[in-house]
């Protein structure tokens, strides 16, 4: 019996996960009434302290648990114990982490939506106003792309990681204090470096935040249009903005109202990329005739951005991570899987929709004055002096 009590002790870690699952699906509204409010204490209280050096602190509890497994493993080889023993307990260690990972961070999922928090209408949209909201930020990233730093040979010559991560949060401070989006009131610590770069690269990895440790990383040999981005996505991520398609669009926003051209063009730049590849997969023609007034900068920009992960991916990592990636999605709560990154397109539309194209065709009243016949309506009113 003896033998099994790893595999029990991982039963219960698993069934303590489920459960907390099924409440979190069941009860989302207290979910998001109070849990991400506390998870968001908790995240930045861990990020502060993890932030006190340089590299992830999950990367090294990572190597240090792959280190204790493979020396119980050889352990296990010489001193004969049972293997199924052995693997029940290996089991229960995994179980007990992901258990860990749902009451700190994971039950984010389950929480409302990004939209909801801040009062944006998503509704569905048509054809005209998919193109209308591409152009747009078409145009957005035209005008940046002329005001960002290039190098003599007119690549992107943006600042270094450091300072870059230094100024991520800026953004969200303003939708915080500006705006007044009190989803936004999150830890502004700066994202770390990624390590082992090549092998997230190899996967086409851009960023990980581990909830456990309150970290944000990105993925330092990305593109630098795509790290200003990317930066505030993983900040979105610890500010417990769980969905994948939330913190994309939490990025967009953070990014745009940025006082850094860097971060600005970085903003207009990604949506641009996602509405325009929606617009292409619905009308192919449509999107073309866009296409035709892409800046050479902006093109040449998203030429560069897409040979990055040409050249660099390797297939066989790359759909690993994504097999991976979308499973443990599905598993928290995200239907769509790796497939809702893109669904920011339905944000942004929405978005130009309520933000720039209401506003624009607003007929502004004129001041009421009383002695003005045409703003009064005399009728029924007697001796009233006819026009």
């Amino acid at each position: 019996m003896r033998y099994w009590f790893g595999y029990l002790t991982a039963a219960i870690f698993a069934a303590i996960t489920w459960v907390l699952m099924q409440f979190g699906q069941r009860f989302s509204t207290l979910v998001d009434m109070i849990y991400p409010y506390v998870i968001r204490t908790l995240q930045g209280m861990l990020a502060e302290w993890t932030s006190a050096v340089a590299f992830p602190v999950w990367q090294v509890l990572a190597v240090a648990l792959g280190v204790l497994i493979l020396t119980s493993l050889v352990l296990m080889l010489i001193l004969k114990w049972n293997p199924i023993q052995w693997a029940g307990w290996v089991l229960a260690v995994f179980t007990g982490l992901y258990m860990l990972h749902t009451m700190m961070w994971g039950l984010n999922y389950y929480a409302g939506s990004l939209a909801d928090d801040m009062r944006l209408d998503v509704s569905s949209y048509n054809l005209a106003e998919l193109t209308e909201a591409t152009v747009y930020y078409r145009d957005q990233a035209n005008a940046l792309a002329s005001q960002v730093p290039r190098d003599a040979a007119g690549s992107l010559d943006f600042d270094s990681f450091a300072e870059l991560a230094e100024q991520a949060g800026d953004g969200f401070h303003t939708l915080t204090y500006t705006y007044h989006y009190s989803i936004f009131a999150g830890s502004a610590v700066p994202v770390k470096e990624l390590g082992w770069a090549d092998l997230y690269t190899s996967m086409g990895i851009t960023g990980v935040t581990f909830g456990m440790t309150g970290e944000s990383a990105v993925n330092p040999q990305i593109p630098d249009i795509a790290l200003p981005f990317t930066m505030a996505h993983e900040m979105a991520h610890r500010m417990c903005i769980a969905s994948e398609r939330d913190a994309n669009f939490a990025a967009f926003l953070a990014c745009s109202v940025n006082t850094d051209p860097q971060f600005q063009y970085s903003a207009y730049f990604m949506a641009f990329r996602y509405c325009y590849t929606a617009l292409s997969s619905v009308d192919s023609q449509g999107a073309a005739v866009v296409n035709q007034e892409v800046s050479q900068q902006l093109r040449s920009d998203m030429a560069a951005y897409t040979a990055f992960f040409d050249n660099r991916q390797v297939t066989t990592s790359t759909n690993l991570a994504n097999t991976l990636n979308d499973t443990y999605l599905k598993l928290s709560g995200e239907e769509s899987g790796i497939q809702s990154y893109g669904e920011v397109c339905d944000l942004l539309v929405n978005w130009h929709i309520q933000t720039v194209v209401l506003p624009s065709i607003t007929v502004e009243e004129s001041p009421f004055d009383p002695y003005d016949e045409t703003q009064v309506d005399l009728s029924g009113i007697v001796n009233a002096r006819e026009g």
